[in-house]
């Protein structure tokens, strides 16, 4: 049974009617000076917190944003922080509702549904077009993190390949030609970057040489040992690399590491970084190596990692603009922000050894 204190023990103790103790509460004028600090004093003793879906429920407008994001994810945890700040300033409350390994983007979606938001940002989601145009026929949805097509939702996304050219241009500065690449798997997001590596490779005509992934720090840990071993680092993954996987190196086992390694994303890093290690193999001393997200984990002082910064503020900041102003503003023209990321260097790069 709930036992927390209702509107009315407060006025029951403060000897006053429950529309006196409402206003109070809510800073509306009309209760006297004496009144207001009754009533205050009555709920501070009571402990009593204002029931707020009530709140909510009790206006014609919820002024709720649904947040979908992956909970494993460091990046979409900083991002989530910077929601509740930026929808704070307008006047919003941030719903959240999270991918695990047992619950998918349909149900997280159809819970921020079940909670009426009024509109759902979407981080780094992987539905298809199709499923975005129907979604935003029922509500306003921004896609955070990843491009999307002619689907009629609002759009906030870091240049990726301004991302990728950055970290291969920091490495190829550096003297490297043997940059392999980590894959993050088949998701909207893995494919973009991929696709940039490929393309930053070939224009400055070093061969791609990419591992299979999958965006988590297990998926590292194996790719490291793929690297390890020699094999599989020429393999292309995802749908769109077939064509393109005869013409990468095939490294065969006992041959060299590639002198730098780049990933997908920090995650995917980090695990790739603690199989080298485990192995033996200094980093950056033997192979350097860039992550991506700049997440919270990538400035640890341990693992102090170089990495693609994408502005966590600024995408949080622009996607809430775009959803409050389809809400308050009545906004109908299709909506899009292009980010440019930057690199962060720190010490897990450095110029390739001398054998």
């Amino acid at each position: 049974m709930d036992q927390r204190p209702r509107l009315a023990d407060v006025a029951t103790r403060a000897g006053v009617s429950t529309a006196s103790v409402s206003l109070v509460l809510r800073g509306e004028p009309g209760p006297s000076a004496e009144t207001r600090e009754r009533v205050l004093a009555a709920a501070t003793e009571l402990g009593y917190r204002a029931d707020r879906t009530a709140s909510l429920l009790a206006r014609r407008r919820r002024h709720l944003l649904g947040v979908m994001l992956d909970v494993r994810n460091p990046f979409h945890a900083e991002l989530v922080e910077e929601l509740h700040a930026a929808a704070d300033k307008a006047g919003y409350e941030v719903v959240l509702s999270t991918l695990t390994r047992d619950r998918d983007e349909d149900r997280a979606i159809e819970t921020l549904l079940d909670f009426r938001c009024e509109a759902l940002i979407l981080l780094g989601p992987d539905a298809s077009e199709e499923t975005l145009d129907r979604l935003a026929a029922q509500v306003p949805c921004v896609v955070v993190g990843r491009t999307v097509g002619t689907a009629q939702v609002d759009v906030v996304r870091p240049s990726d390949d301004v991302g990728v050219d950055a970290a291969l241009l920091h490495l190829i500065g550096l003297g490297h030609e043997r940059i392999a690449f980590v894959d993050g798997g088949n998701g909207a997001v893995a494919a973009i970057r991929r696709r940039g590596y490929r393309r930053a490779m070939r224009r400055a005509g070093l061969v791609p040489q990419i591992v299979s992934g999958d965006h988590t720090e297990e998926g590292g840990v194996r790719a490291g040992r793929r690297l390890l071993a020699g094999r599989d680092a020429g393999r292309d993954a995802g749908r769109d690399a077939g064509r393109d996987a005869g013409h990468e190196t095939r490294r065969e086992a006992g041959h060299d590491l590639p002198t730098a390694v780049m990933a997908s994303n920090d995650r995917l890093a980090i695990g790739v970084m603690d199989s080298l290690i485990r192995a033996g193999v200094d980093v950056p001393g033997r192979v350097s190596l860039v992550g991506y997200d700049d997440s919270i984990l990538a400035r640890l002082g341990h693992i102090d990692l170089t990495s693609v910064n994408q502005d966590a503020p600024a995408q949080a900041r622009n996607a809430v603009m775009a959803a409050v102003s389809r809400l308050d503003d009545g906004r109908t023209a299709r909506y899009e922000a292009v980010l440019v990321p930057h690199l962060v260097v720190r010490g897990s790069t450095a110029p390739p050894f001398s054998s």
